[in-house]
């Protein structure tokens, strides 16, 4: 007897849309955790003299009394692969060349980008898999260089989650190019 979530398509093949879904899921999830990493990267906040309002009225204080209020926008010139306190941080590590930090602080942003946008339409879901893995990777190693332990807990989860979308990637129905 079939389970009612399996559809047979022939001799041999069968749709299991419990695991479709499952990947899907996971697809989905990688790609918007990327693209909005990615997009964050171009994040700044500026701090902007703004008038105190007077919550009963909802007007400006009359006395003319200024706050500055932190606004978020994003730029091109905002860019900021590696955040400036963690720069720093890899700066002073010896084993981190200077070149390589270049490269990879220019790079990750965009990176991110691609692979999120990949991975939400289905364009190379396991190439753009494997690019995020080699990213949680090298975020791991220069984390685990500068002592970062938290963020190597959370890129070990990361990792997980690629490695069990890798699992189900035979289930992957929803793409533009299946093979890779």
């Amino acid at each position: 007897m079939t389970d009612t979530t399996e559809v047979r398509l022939g001799a041999n093949r069968k749709v299991n849309w419990d695991f479709t879904f499952a990947f899907l899921a996971l697809r989905l999830w990688l790609g918007v955790r990327a693209l909005f990493v990615g997009i964050q990267k171009f994040a700044a906040y500026k701090s902007v003299a703004m008038p105190l309002i007077d919550p009963s009225t909802g007007q400006p204080d009359l006395s003319g009394v200024m706050v500055n209020v932190n606004v978020k926008s994003y730029a091109l010139a905002n860019y900021a692969g590696i955040p400036v306190a963690l720069r720093d941080k890899f700066a002073q590590e010896p084993l981190f060349p200077k070149f390589v930090l270049t490269a990879f602080d220019k790079m990750l942003g965009p990176a991110f980008i691609l692979t999120g946008i990949m991975l939400l339409i289905g364009l190379g879901t396991r190439l753009s898999l494997l690019a995020q893995a080699v990213l949680f990777i090298a975020l791991t190693v220069g984390l685990v260089l500068i002592d970062q332990n938290d963020g190597v807990a959370w890129l070990g989860i990361h990792i997980g989650l690629v490695a069990g979308a890798f699992l189900l990637a035979e289930h992957n129905r929803f793409v533009v190019l299946k093979k890779w």
